[in-house]
C-alpha cells in the first residue's frame, strides 16, 4: 500500500469511538440495556446515576484503556466528552458523569452475577449469529483456559488475597501479597477470544477463618472445579472442547472433562505425566502426517485412554531454521485426517495470552491496577475491563481489518479516548458512515 493509499484510509475514520460504537450496535445492541436492567442495590429515593449510566461509564473507561478512577474522573469531567458519553449511552445528559469514587461505591454492591448474566447473554448471542461457525473445531466450540496474576504488592488489600513468601527460612524472608484469575476465553476467530467465565482464585470464608497453621490457600486447579461448573451450568448443551496448559493433565480435570461431556486438548510435557511418554514410546510402530506429526491413540494415563500427537514446528529465524516440539493429549480420536486441526488447535492456547491478557495488560488496558480495594468490586472491574476488551477486538477485525486501517495496538484505546470529545452535533452522528460492504 502507498502512503497515499494509507493516508486516504486513515481519513476513512474520521471518528474511531462512532465507528466502534457502530461495531458494538451491530454486535451486542442491547448492551447498554443489559447495563440497565442489572438489579441495582442501591436505594433508588437516593440516586442521581442510573445503573445503565454507572456501568456504561465504567465500559467506556475500559474502551479508553484508563487504568485508574482518579484519571477516569478527570478525563471525564470534559463537557464535550460527558456531552457525548451520554448521547453513546442513550440517556438524558447530566453536567457530570459519575465519580470515580460513586462508581467504586456502586460496585462494591453490585452482585457480581448481574455481570456474569451478561457475560452469558453476549456469548449466545455470537453463537446464534452464525458469524463465527467457521471458528469451530470439529464442529464444536474451543474453549481456552488459563490463570493469570492481577496484581503484586506487599499490602493485603483485602482477606480474599493470597500470599507468597520469598527467600523462606532466610533472614530476609518475606511476604507478598496477590490475586490470581482463572479465565475462560471462546474462540471466535483468527483474533477474537471472548470472555465465557471468570473465576478468581482467592481465599474464601471458609479458608480465612482457619488459624494460620490449617490454612490451605486456593489455586489454580481448585479454581478449575469451580470455573467447570459455572461453564456447564450456563452453558449446558454446547459442545466444547477445553484447550490448557500442562497443569491441567491430571485425573481430576479429565474426569471432569468426562462428566461434562467435553472433549479436551492439553499440552503434554513429560514431566507432568511420564507414563503416558514411556507407553509412546515402548510403541514399535507410530501414524505420522507428512513428517512433522507423530501420533497414537488409546494410551493408557490412570483409568482413562488418551490420544497423544506430537508436532514439529520449523521456523526460520534470523536466517537459521529453528525447530520446536510441541505435544497434546486429547479425548479426540486421532485420524490422518484431523490431525493438523487438532493441532492447530492446540497452537491457538497462546491466544488467550496474547488477544488476552497482554492486550489488557500492556496494550489496551491495565487489569493489573486495583481500582478498588473491595473484593467484590475488583470483580466487577475485571469483569466491565472484558466486556470492553471484546468489543475494541470485534472494532479491529470487522472495521480496522476489513478497511486496511493499520494502528498500533498501543495507539487503539488512545486514539478512541482521543475521539469521545469530538463534535457530534446529532444522536444520528453517533453511527459511523461506514462502507457498507466492509461490514459484510
Amino acid at each position: 500500500m502507498s502512503r497515499e493509499q494509507e493516508r486516504i484510509r486513515k481519513k476513512l475514520e474520521n471518528n474511531p469511538i462512532a465507528e466502534c460504537n457502530r461495531i458494538q450496535n451491530r454486535f451486542c445492541p442491547g448492551l447498554f440495556s443489559m447495563f440497565g436492567s442489572v438489579k441495582d442495590p442501591r436505594h433508588q429515593s437516593y440516586i442521581d446515576y442510573s445503573a445503565r449510566v454507572m456501568l456504561g461509564t465504567m465500559y467506556y473507561k475500559s474502551i479508553a484503556g484508563i487504568s485508574s478512577m482518579q484519571e477516569m474522573t478527570r478525563t471525564f469531567n470534559d463537557e464535550r466528552i460527558c456531552r457525548n458519553l451520554y448521547r453513546f449511552m442513550g440517556e438524558h445528559e447530566k453536567d457530570y458523569m459519575p465519580h470515580g469514587v460513586t462508581e467504586n461505591e456502586f460496585l462494591e454492591r453490585l452482585n457480581p452475577k448481574e455481570l456474569e448474566d451478561i457475560q452469558q447473554n453476549i456469548v449466545y448471542s455470537m453463537i446464534r449469529r452464525k458469524t463465527f461457525d467457521n471458528a469451530r473445531v470439529l464442529k464444536k466450540w474451543q474453549v481456552i483456559v488459563d490463570a493469570t496474576e492481577l496484581d503484586e504488592g506487599y499490602q493485603k488489600k483485602n482477606e480474599h488475597y493470597l500470599s507468597r513468601c520469598y527467600n523462606r527460612g532466610e533472614d530476609n524472608e518475606y511476604l507478598k501479597y496477590h490475586r490470581s484469575v482463572l479465565e475462560a476465553k471462546i474462540c471466535f476467530g483468527e483474533n477474537l477470544v471472548c470472555s465465557i467465565a471468570s473465576e478468581t482464585i482467592e481465599n474464601s470464608e471458609n479458608y480465612i477463618n482457619q488459624s494460620d497453621e490449617a490454612v490451605k490457600q486456593d489455586c489454580e486447579s481448585k479454581a478449575f472445579v469451580r470455573l467447570a461448573a459455572k461453564i456447564k451450568k450456563r452453558f449446558p448443551r454446547l459442545p466444547i472442547i477445553i484447550t490448557a496448559d500442562g497443569l491441567y493433565v491430571t485425573k481430576k480435570v479429565l474426569q471432569i472433562c468426562k462428566d461434562y461431556h467435553w472433549n479436551y486438548i492439553i499440552r503434554y510435557k513429560e514431566g507432568c505425566a511420564s507414563s503416558i511418554a514411556e507407553e509412546y514410546r515402548a510403541l514399535p510402530e507410530k501414524e505420522t502426517v507428512g513428517t512433522d506429526i507423530e501420533y497414537q491413540n488409546k494410551i493408557m494415563f490412570q483409568e482413562f485412554d488418551v490420544n497423544l500427537i506430537y508436532y514439529r514446528e520449523r521456523k526460520m529465524a534470523k536466517g537459521k531454521a529453528k525447530e520446536t516440539p510441541f505435544a497434546w493429549i486429547t479425548s479426540i480420536g486421532i485420524t490422518k485426517s484431523n490431525a493438523k486441526k487438532i493441532v492447530h488447535a492446540g497452537r491457538n492456547r497462546w491466544k488467550i495470552e496474547n488477544q488476552g491478557f497482554n492486550r489488557q495488560k500492556h496494550w489496551q488496558g491495565k487489569i493489573e491496577h486495583a481500582c478498588s480495594f473491595h473484593e467484590r468490586a475488583q470483580k466487577n472491574h475485571y469483569l466491565m475491563e472484558q466486556f470492553a476488551d471484546f468489543m475494541k477486538q470485534l472494532y479491529e477485525h470487522f472495521y480496522l481489518e476489513k478497511n486496511e486501517i493499520k494502528k498500533l495496538q498501543k495507539n487503539i484505546s488512545s486514539e478512541l479516548l482521543a475521539s469521545f470529545g469530538r463534535q457530534l452535533t446529532k444522536p444520528e452522528d453517533i453511527p459511523a458512515r461506514l462502507n457498507d460492504s466492509a461490514l459484510n
